[in-house]
């Protein structure tokens, strides 16, 4: 993965989904989806192999909810939700296992993926107008690599990027990696990184 100094996200972005989710320095994580199974699992975890989160897409029969499960896998940090709106893509995650409104965290839209590129604008819930998106991805699926920025900056706050593994090919497992800059919320970006696999996983089924 390509190694950029920058800045992470401004102060007000830092604790998304709570401040037990934010360490003071680079975190790598993997990603790692069960791809020979009826449903998509996922693992989350770090380079020592320790467990941060489980999304397991058994739990909830309809493509239109997702639960993001600790990691002991029994209490859920958030649920993820796509709204359907004419003309694209949105996802919105809510706190614990509520589809309310006044526990909406964000919402994603997906503003273009044509072809292999990816455009993604995430609004916090506070961001009402929406008129300006608080991060922004951007990437090639193609690649299975993206780069999360802060608002319309170029200050990076997470990468992505696909690992190869002869293991990965063996057990049918497809690892993504991602870094996540000092301070900034790791839940949100693992949030935001499996909405941005859902999303790819729509086209494909299209």
């Amino acid at each position: 993965m390509q190694k950029r100094v920058q800045s992470s996200a401004p102060n007000h972005h830092n604790s998304i989904i709570g401040p037990q989710y934010r360490v003071p320095h680079y975190l790598d994580l993997s990603i790692i989806r069960k791809v020979t199974t009826l449903t998509d699992n996922f693992t989350v975890t770090d380079i020592n192999g320790k467990i941060f989160f489980n999304l397991d897409a058994s739990l909830i029969s309809l493509y239109d909810h997702r639960l993001l499960l600790d990691a002991t896998g029994k209490s859920v940090v958030m649920t993820l939700r796509r709204k359907v709106v004419k003309g694209h893509d949105r996802w919105e995650a809510f706190r614990r296992e509520s589809t309310e409104h006044k526990d909406l965290i964000f919402s994603v839209k997906r503003s273009l993926m044509f072809q292999t590129k990816i455009k993604l604008d995430v609004f916090l819930a506070n961001n009402i107008k929406e008129e300006i998106s608080d991060f922004k991805v951007k990437g090639s699926w193609f690649e299975r690599s993206c780069v999360v920025y802060a608002g319309d900056s170029h200050n990076i706050v997470a990468q992505m990027h696909k690992k190869d593994t002869v293991q990965g090919v063996e057990y049918g497992k497809d690892n993504l990696m991602v870094r996540v800059y000092p301070n900034v919320d790791y839940a949100f970006i693992v949030a935001v990184i499996l909405i941005l696999d859902e999303i790819n996983q729509d086209k494909i089924r299209q």
